[in-house]
């Protein structure tokens, strides 16, 4: 065991079984199928999401069953419509798409046991590529906070168990495995800003920090902590402030509170986050709500906050006229 990557597996431990990997048929996620695979045989399956986005995708479904069938693995794929709609992030759909995509495989398991634990390939250059994207678009500590070695979504505990591992580490371990992936050529079209920091910002990171990798996981690691105290803060004058909000108490609380408190109530109760605009927008609204009469109308992300009564409340479509008050 003398590989990080050899290390990452060994301490991996998932908490229900059987485990699926989501697996695209890249290197990364090649050797996490290939690994826990041989830790735990016939105890892991393949989730191969179809994206439909290019013209290789039927090659690639071809190339992970032929693995899956080399490695004794049951492959369960789940075809989507992956596109994004205007003004939308083209990764951010497919991320979408994709989650969703593995929840649907979770709960149809094709006549096996229930899947509740899916592992990802996601590896420590991932999570600086995502922390330095989160950086330039300007992202609070959920942003800075990248991604969670272990998360629940949509009902399954979803683990990334290289996050501590380098991409080059995972294609070494694999070097000696006759396994072979595949490329997607969309990773090196530099339209995407993920590319671009992969090709130019990374080499420029190890030449001048070696040691980034470790250090920008730290500050992740730090980043994610603070987050998690905001949320049990949140979650305490939720319950002070009820759900939905009333105006009254929820002004009692000072304007930093306020925002950690509406940022929650968004997220938790309908699933959306506002942008940094909306919510100083929103916080404005709330300060000048003083009389009976005001009128509270916001978009915030695919909806809009109106007051109502003593409350605030999110609508994903514009309410009638009569309940605006």
């Amino acid at each position: 065991m003398n590989s990080a990557f050899e290390r990452a597996i060994a301490a991996f431990e998932p908490a229900h079984w059987p485990l699926a990997v989501g697996f695209s048929g890249g290197a990364d996620s090649t050797a996490l199928l290939a690994a826990c695979a041989l830790r735990w045989p016939r105890q892991v399956v393949a989730f191969h999401v179809h994206h439909g986005l290019q013209a290789a995708a039927d090659g690639f479904e071809q190339h992970c069953r032929s693995t899956c069938e080399r490695l004794g693995v049951r492959l369960i794929v789940h075809r989507v419509d992956a596109r994004h709609a205007q003004g939308e992030s083209p990764e951010d759909a497919a991320r979408r798409a994709r989650y969703a995509a593995f929840a649907e495989m979770a709960r149809n398991g094709e006549g096996g046991a229930a899947i509740r634990s899916v592992a990802l390939g996601h590896h420590a250059d991932d999570q600086v590529e995502t922390l330095l994207l989160a950086l330039s678009r300007g992202a609070g500590l959920p942003g800075l906070a990248a991604m969670p070695a272990h998360a629940r979504r949509n009902g399954l505990d979803i683990y990334r168990p290289l996050l501590g591992v380098a991409g080059a580490e995972i294609r070494e371990w694999l070097a000696g495995r006759d396994l072979q992936w595949i490329e997607d050529p969309t990773n090196d079209d530099a339209r995407y800003t993920r590319n671009r920091i992969r090709s130019v910002l990374l080499p420029a990171l190890e030449q001048a920090f070696p040691q980034f990798r470790a250090t920008f996981a730290r500050s992740v690691g730090h980043a994610a902590q603070a987050q998690q105290l905001l949320n049990e803060l949140a979650a305490q004058d939720l319950e002070s402030v009820g759900s939905p909000p009333r105006i009254a108490t929820l002004q009692t609380l000072t304007c930093a509170r306020q925002a950690n408190l509406l940022r929650h109530w968004l997220m938790q109760s309908h699933g959306c986050a506002p942008s940094a605009a909306q919510l100083d927008q929103l916080l404005e609204q709330v300060r000048a709500c003083t009389t009976r009469g005001h009128r509270i109308h916001l978009k915030v992300a695919a909806g809009f906050v109106e007051r109502k009564g003593d409350f605030l409340h999110w609508y994903n479509a514009p309410p009638s006229p009569k309940t605006s008050l």
